[in-house]
């Protein structure tokens, strides 16, 4: 049995069951969710090429010592209508699982990229036309909604911050700067690309519960991020307030009809906003620095792990 295909295989279960969920439950990403964005997708990378290199290295294993040259005996073969001598169904299944897979992610990362972007399109053209620009805030449009509602709408080149009338009516001006500091902050940052590839790993496996939990995990650490380039514009009295007022003026369906992707980054769920107000009200220091660049040397040496074992000198 080979070494690197078991050890392939136990990480891919490890990563697909209890680190997410010991991730997902603990208190130190919320006191540093940069570096927990970080973790998050070292996981989600980590446990693509786990999956797909425990099926390669396995079903390779007649045709070379090592993936480099499994790779490279194995057109010469398929060309040549013949399989080495102890080959197996077992792993000619698993050599087929492991390029099916493959295409399967990227095919659904591409469409669902394809989707966002034309989705994006049209609702910037919609904004365009049922919305008028605020020469006060450069690259801010007002929509004439009762519903409390701000999200930013991401471009190529230029992105655009949507305000609602309700918003604009139930907030002062400090309140209403934290709004805009935080939904520029997702732009500038451009978390709709991180979000995107969760949800493409979500609706690719959408019978793996960690995919939509890992996707859950990621929309709040991109909400704190946002929120923590906001207090460096106002204080954090201001932007609690700001968080509370709309997540208990809006109603969620509301909010959700009106923002691409049916998501909304002021108007969330009762839940996102609680935890975000916790935090801010608890006043938890930020993660050590010794401790974050741990966490990160840990990503980093997590997505090594398959490449190393993949290019190692042997399977067996």
């Amino acid at each position: 049995m080979t070494i690197t295909w078991v050890a392939l295989a136990a990480l891919a279960i490890a990563l697909a069951w209890p680190v997410p969920i010991l991730l997902a439950r603990a208190a130190w990403p919320a006191r540093a969710p940069g570096t927990a964005l970080v973790v998050w997708q070292a996981i989600a990378l980590t446990g693509g090429l786990s999956m797909i290199g425990a099926l390669l290295s396995y079903g390779l294993t007649p045709f070379g010592g090592n993936m480099v040259e499994g790779l490279r005996s194995l057109p010469g073969s398929l060309l040549a209508g013949s399989l080495p001598s102890g080959s197996e169904f077992s792993q000619m299944f698993a050599l087929s699982g492991a390029i099916l897979l493959g295409i399967h992610l990227l095919l659904t990362l591409a469409t669902t990229f394809v989707r966002a972007e034309r989705s994006r399109r049209r609702h910037r053209q919609l904004v365009t036309l049922l919305s008028s620009p605020m020469p006060e805030r450069p690259d801010t449009r007002l929509i004439d909604h009762e519903a409390p509602v701000a999200y930013c709408l991401p471009g190529t080149t230029r992105s655009v911050t949507v305000l609602s009338a309700g918003l604009i009516a139930i907030l002062d001006d400090e309140q209403l700067r934290a709004v805009v500091a935080h939904e520029r902050a997702h732009a500038t940052q451009r978390h709709h690309l991180v979000l995107l590839a969760f949800r493409a790993w979500r609706g690719s496996l959408p019978w793996f519960p960690i995919a939509t939990r890992a996707h859950d995990a990621v929309a709040i650490l991109v909400e704190m991020l946002a929120d923590d380039q906001a207090r460096r514009v106002v204080s954090d009295d201001t932007l609690v307030s700001s968080i509370a007022i709309v997540a208990s003026e809006s109603p969620d369906a509301t909010a959700a009809a009106l923002t691409p992707d049916g998501s909304s980054a002021l108007a969330a769920d009762s839940p996102s906003a609680s935890r975000r107000i916790a935090r801010l009200v608890d006043g938890v220091p930020p993660l050590a620095l010794p401790a974050r660049i741990f966490a990160v040397a840990c990503a980093i040496a997590l997505v090594a792990v398959p490449t190393a074992l993949l290019t190692g000198p042997a399977f067996r």
